[in-house]
């Protein structure tokens, strides 16, 4: 075990007024920055400074500016909801434990997502949260199929809807920021 020196660093001189401080060793490294205290008095954690850092340079959207992630979410839920209307009207049925999806789930959930893409073209915030949801409640069903996939196949498709599923959920949580803040009019 190393030893260690139990000298003091060099007094400074006392400054008017009687109080005295002590200078620094040379090497030694810099005294920690006091922590920023929230509206409470309670110091801010590390991790709510960096959010603080990230919400600082984030930009708002500008006049007719829209995210690809997002641009790309409209455009998957227009084409989920057309493919359910086509299948819906080709005559396919979707069985599950005897019982057949019936047209007016088929339609229903197609208005869900056509309302989704609306709302995703038009940069709404709430659209763009329900399309999140919808997402993590697909990536989670592909998750679990995966653990009872029979097939190379079933678990290659797995695999990218999670994959694929997961970057655009991950690329969304920008973009929903960036829809969030608030826009500032220019005097």
């Amino acid at each position: 075990m190393a030893k260690t020196s139990r000298k003091r660093g060099a007094r400074a001189p006392a400054r008017p007024g009687g109080a005295a401080t002590a200078a620094a060793p040379e090497g030694a490294p810099p005294a920690p920055e006091p922590p920023l205290l929230g509206p409470d008095g309670k110091p801010i954690s590390k991790s709510e400074r960096r959010n603080m850092e990230v919400r600082a340079n984030l930009e708002p959207l500008a006049e007719g500016e829209r995210p690809t992630a997002v641009t790309v979410a409209a455009a998957i839920a227009l084409l989920l909801g057309l493919a359910n209307i086509v299948l819906m009207l080709a005559g396919y049925k979707v069985k599950h434990s005897g019982t057949g999806a019936t047209p007016a789930g088929a339609i229903l959930f197609a208005a869900i997502l056509f309302l989704a893409a609306w709302g995703l073209w038009h940069k709404r915030y709430w659209a763009v949260l329900g399309f999140e949801a919808l997402l993590g409640i697909v990536i989670v069903i592909a998750a679990l199929s995966l653990l009872v996939a029979s097939a190379w196949q079933g678990a290659l498709i797995c695999l990218v809807v999670m994959g694929l599923g997961g970057w655009l959920f991950w690329k969304l949580i920008r973009a929903m920021a960036r829809i969030q803040m608030p826009k500032y009019e220019s005097r």
